[in-house]
Order: structure tokens, then C-alpha cells, then sequence
């Protein structure tokens, strides 16, 4: 029997990589801003419809460095419910997170509390666009603008994902995405930043190449953080067969909610009115007092027949032991909650539909 993984990267084939590459061995070019990163910049930028974007190394230099090209100071919103790196690049630059609540329906953050934590101190608000799912980008942007704060989206889940017919990642002063080899679009490893200022591209670019100007102006302190031209290549490549890849993605989805939905104690994400989604993660929360057992006997059940979950947000990012003592989780008693009784299911585009329904089964099997 297969092992069931929770993710499998999407990979172009061998033969159409090799064949990408080869042009590679002419000009020498491995690195710094060579012609197959500027063509991924030009193609994405079109295939997710924003005006401007700039590659990284990574989703998390991305987002670190596009909150210290923001010159921010301060206290910045965010949610618990992420990922370690959304927090750590908010405490790298030397900001405070304030952590707020998700709502129950569909995990992002709780936009109803965000102006209880605005103060004198706050500067920016990074919300998160969980398991792919649209925050509630509309009030957010209100908010921000009355208050005069800035607004990055950590959208690393959201490649292709479109509310109202415009792209998600076009929202906001920028939005961050995740390039990563288990995203539903990958570079192996990879990230960008989505925005539409001048001037704010000029700072990220210095910043992404050691603050050097010019061959002989170096006027600012930056990281290296440049996307290579294998990894270029590589996501050239995948962006010709990504469409296919997330409707491979779907039929999954769709298996997984035909079978699972309308279970009293099994709460699945809803889905969003006005929105394309990616099909990127396919969370489900189990409600212990109701089905007589925990999601941890899920995990272990599944696990047994070789069938790979992932507790995915867990721990909530306030519950750090690096940042032990600083916060309190109960302040986020939404995410607290969710947090101890989600698990996301194995999706990606190479799952078939049979060992779709080998997960589904074990579940079914506790219950």
C-alpha cells in the first residue's frame, strides 16, 4: 500500500526542464536578474493580472523585506493562525505583532476586532490569506485607510486566486506569495512581492541585492535575496501547466466534500461567494464533543494506514516557545480552538481519486 503524503510538489517533466535549462550553458548566466528571471517576472505578471512584482530567494524574504522597505515602526496586526514565518518577519524588523482573533467561519483574521487593537503605536496590518481562503479584503482596506496604516498581505497560498475577477494578490500596498516546492505553484524554492509603487520596487530591489545601487554606489544595507535562473527556469516551466494542475486539485476537493460534508462535528471550510479559488489546502476541524474523539486519534488512525495529515496551524504562532512569556494564546481563543482540531488532507495535483478516497475512508472508519 502507498504511502499518502499530505503534499507532492507539481513538477513539469523531466524531458521540458532539461530543454528550458539548456540555453542556460550559453550565456552563462546563473544569477543576478538574468534573462530567464526577467521573463518570469514579465510572465507572471501577467498570468495574475497585478502591476508590478519583484522575485525573491523565498516567500519569507519577500515578506521581510517588503515590510522593512515600508519603513514601518511599531505595532503591527496580525493574525496567530499562520505559518512560523509570518510572525518572525514582522519581529525581524524590529516591530511588534498584536495578535488578533480569527473568525470561526472561515479561519482569517477576525476583521470585526481589528480596530479594538489600533493605537497610537500601530503601523500596519498583515493579514493572512489562510489555506488560500479571502480575508475580508474589502473592511480591511477601510480600515487602513481611516487609520492610515499600511497593508501587506501575507498571500502565500493564494497563487491565482481571484475576488470579483481581480486578482487577490493586486489588493493592498503589497501581497506576498509563496513560491515553495508544496505550494499549489512552485520555483522549488521561490517568492515575490505583488505592488504597484515605484518607488516602493526600487527600495526592494536594493534590499534583495545588498543595497547596491549602482556598480559603485552602495547607499543602503541589504540582504541577498535574488531568485537564481534554475529556479526561474523551473517556474517558466510550471506556469504553463498550472491551470491544469489546479483543476486536477479541484476534483479532489470536490471528492473530499461530497463525502465528507453534512457530518454533524466535521466542519469544513465554506465556500466564498465572488471567489476563484486555488484548491491549495483542504483543512477540516473535528469537533471532539460531538464525534467522541479527538483530532489527534484522526492523525494516528490515518498515520497507521499510511495516510499523512498534517495539524496545520499548529501550535498558533502566540503559543511559541521562542515567544514564551511575550503572549497569551487564550487572547485568541478562536484560533486556540481551531488550531487543536484541524487537520488539512493530503491534496495535490498527482493525488488520484482512488487514494483520495483511502483518506476519506479512515475517516469514515472513525466515524
Amino acid at each position: 500500500m502507498d504511502k499518502i503524503l499530505v503534499t507532492s510538489p507539481s513538477m513539469t517533466s523531466y524531458e521540458e526542464y532539461i530543454d528550458e535549462i539548456k540555453s542556460i550553458w550559453d550565456t552563462k548566466w546563473l544569477t543576478n536578474m538574468g534573462p530567464k528571471h526577467n521573463q518570469l517576472e514579465f510572465e507572471l505578471r501577467t498570468y495574475l493580472g497585478v502591476e508590478k512584482i519583484s522575485l525573491f530567494t523565498n516567500g519569507h524574504s519577500a515578506l521581510e523585506l517588503g515590510l522593512q522597505a515600508m519603513n514601518l515602526k511599531g505595532e503591527v496586526i496580525t493574525t496567530p493562525f499562520t505559518f512560523a514565518s509570518t510572525t518572525h518577519a514582522i519581529v525581524r524588523n524590529g516591530l511588534t505583532p498584536v495578535f488578533c482573533d480569527i473568525n470561526a467561519n472561515d479561519y482569517t483574521i477576525d476583521v470585526d476586532q481589528i480596530e479594538n487593537l489600533i493605537t497610537d503605536r500601530t503601523c500596519a496590518i498583515v493579514p493572512v490569506h489562510v489555506y488560500g481562503t479571502v480575508c475580508d479584503i474589502e473592511r480591511i482596506d477601510k480600515l487602513a485607510i481611516k487609520y492610515g496604516l499600511k497593508v501587506i498581505y501575507d498571500a502565500a497560498h493564494t497563487f491565482g486566486v481571484k475576488y470579483k475577477g481581480r486578482s487577490v494578490v493586486s489588493y493592498g500596498d503589497a501581497s506576498m506569495l509563496s513560491f515553495h516546492a508544496t505550494k499549489v505553484y512552485n520555483t522549488i524554492e521561490g517568492g515575490a512581492l505583488c505592488y504597484n509603487n515605484d518607488e516602493y520596487g526600487n527600495k526592494l530591489r536594493k534590499l534583495r541585492d545588498f543595497g547596491i545601487k549602482t556598480a559603485e554606489i552602495i547607499d543602503g544595507i541589504g540582504a541577498n535575496a535574488k531568485m537564481s535562473e534554475f529556479h526561474a527556469a523551473m517556474g517558466l516551466c510550471n506556469l504553463r501547466h498550472v491551470d491544469e494542475e489546479i483543476a486536477k486539485r479541484k476534483e479532489i476537493v470536490n471528492l473530499y466534500r461530497s463525502e465528507l460534508s453534512g457530518i454533524d462535528g466535521v466542519q469544513l471550510l465554506p465556500i466564498q461567494d465572488n471567489v476563484k479559488s486555488n484548491y491549495a489546502y483542504f483543512p477540516v476541524v473535528f469537533n471532539e464533543r460531538i464525534l467522541g474523539f479527538t483530532r489527534n486519534e484522526v492523525f494516528e488512525h490515518l498515520r497507521l494506514r499510511e495516510v499523512y495529515a498534517r495539524k496545520y496551524f499548529y501550535p498558533i504562532a502566540n503559543s511559541f516557545d521562542c515567544y514564551l512569556g511575550k503572549y497569551d494564546p487564550c487572547t485568541t481563543p478562536v484560533a486556540l480552538h481551531v488550531s487543536k482540531r484541524v487537520l488539512t488532507l493530503p491534496l495535490y495535483a498527482s493525488l488520484s481519486l482512488e487514494n483520495a478516497m483511502r483518506v476519506v475512508d479512515g475517516i469514515k472508519e472513525m466515524l
